[in-house]
């Protein structure tokens, strides 16, 4: 499939997604999200692909929003409806059934942030700066901001992040848990395909389950949440990994994975 404003990529079991609009610093208008979505969708068919790499074009930008131009002349029915689709594409980058880490190059504002946070793993370079400036626009974060941020650094951090519009370093990011790894920018690529080849490796059924039930138990009161785990935990046991995985540990052999 060609893309106008996306650059995808396979090599072995893993996929990179670049977005590709240098000259508006990567920022996501309705063709990159279609795109996006395309591009997703191509991707959870492909039995070769088991994790995938998202990033941003050139060294200044991984996303830095939504398309202000696009997004100004909007009324309040159509923002609505521009933000539930991009929530939906985001949903489903959360749930998608291979693992998403983010290589976060540069700016990761707005939009980008949250398309960031939307990912399982986001890795960024040193020059990189998150943040969620919509306040400076006189509007709030639209796309999951003000829902998935105070999940993943707490309540009083994404309300700090969010009511300033201040943009956090990588090395701040880091020690709030917005992002787990930083790195020098021309090691950032590298690091998160070794990362995502690493991930691919392992058996994959399990992946999944883990990537389950984290995502969906930490919406549920902590009994459930627990009960559920059980349940996923109890249904390892019937694939063809868990049976290799013990055998391949009681027999001291390296296993081999079937991802079944």
């Amino acid at each position: 499939m060609n893309y106008e404003n996306l650059i995808l990529t396979i090599e072995g079991s893993v996929a990179r997604v670049t977005i590709s609009r240098p000259a508006a610093l990567n920022a996501l208008n309705p063709q990159t999200l279609m795109e996006l979505d395309q591009a997703f969708n191509a991707l959870a068919e492909d039995n070769q692909v088991r994790a995938v790499v998202l990033t941003g074009a050139g060294e200044k930008a991984f996303v830095a929003g939504g398309d202000i131009s696009v997004m100004q002349p909007l009324g309040p029915l159509e923002a609505a409806k521009v933000a539930r689709q991009a929530q939906q594409l985001f949903a489903r980058i959360e749930s998608f059934p291979k693992t998403v880490i983010a290589a976060i190059n540069g700016y990761a504002l707005g939009g980008g942030c949250e398309l960031a946070i939307a990912c399982d793993i986001r890795i960024a370079a040193e020059s990189a700066r998150i943040g969620q400036p919509e306040i400076n626009l006189g509007i709030i974060p639209g796309w999951g901001g003000t829902q998935r941020l105070p999940r993943l650094v707490g309540r009083g951090k994404a309300k700090q992040m969010m009511l300033t519009g201040d943009m956090l370093s990588a090395a701040e990011a880091l020690q709030i848990g917005l992002v787990e790894q930083v790195v020098a920018a021309d090691m950032l690529l590298e690091t998160a395909t070794r990362m995502a080849e690493k991930i691919a490796a392992k058996p994959q059924v399990a992946v999944q389950f883990i990537r389950k039930a984290v995502n969906n138990g930490l919406d549920m009161p902590l009994d459930k949440a627990i009960d559920y785990e059980a349940d996923i935990f109890g249904l390892c046991f019937a694939t063809e990994d868990q049976k290799e995985g013990m055998a391949a540990f009681l027999e001291k052999r390296p296993a081999q994975w079937t991802h079944r």
